[in-house]
């Protein structure tokens, strides 16, 4: 799955080194809260995340010497915040080794747990929510068979439907964001059964 029209805002990874170092609970913590919230500081993020200075500092580091986050301007030459680089990630060839393999296989078990997370925290409060937001979220199943350059096609439309948001309202600028919008994490999983 691709998203990648920026070349920084959405981003290619193939490098098993930078997508291990995206693979990090705190990091994956930080990137979040920077698209929430836009630039911040570490001590800033330290405080939202509920840990020390220092070991926010150090994964933005770690973040910064991969290129997923950058310095930003400050208020004055005190001030150092953080933003994001890129807003969405793809790592699709770095399967092609079994470095990158192993690495993805990694990085996309966290974000699998961090989305049934979501989607556990999301159903003890689906209940409360206006309907248009309830009955718009959870879980759909379907099942067919495709070809694999059906396949590809298939994933490109979603891709491209989801582009436009991305392009129209990146995740870090609040400025693009209409009255009453929520975050939205839309975490799609595309499985192949063996061959019969």
């Amino acid at each position: 799955m691709s998203l990648e029209k920026d070349s920084r805002r959405a981003r290619l990874l193939d490098d098993p080194l930078a997508i291990r170092a995206m693979a990090h609970p705190v990091r994956l913590d930080l990137q979040s809260l920077l698209g929430r919230e836009g630039p911040m500081t570490a001590a800033d993020a330290a405080r939202r995340l509920g840990i020390s200075q220092a070991l926010a500092s150090h994964h933005l580091r770690q973040l910064a010497k991969y290129d997923f986050v950058e310095p930003a301007p400050g208020k004055d030459n005190r001030e150092r915040p953080w933003r994001l680089v890129s807003t969405s990630q793809s790592w699709r060839d770095a399967a092609r080794t079994p470095e990158g393999a192993a690495a993805a296989d990694v990085l996309e078990q966290l974000l699998a747990e961090r989305a049934l997370e979501r989607l556990s925290q999301w159903q003890q409060q689906r209940q409360t929510e206006d309907a248009a937001w309830r009955d718009n979220s959870g879980i759909g199943q379907s099942g067919f068979y495709l070809t694999a350059e059906e396949l590809t096609e298939l994933v490109g439309q979603v891709d491209a439907l989801l582009q436009r948001w991305i392009d129209e309202r990146p995740i870090d600028d609040k400025s693009t964001r209409p009255p009453g919008s929520r975050h939205v994490s839309f975490t799609q999983i595309v499985t192949i059964s063996p061959e019969e």
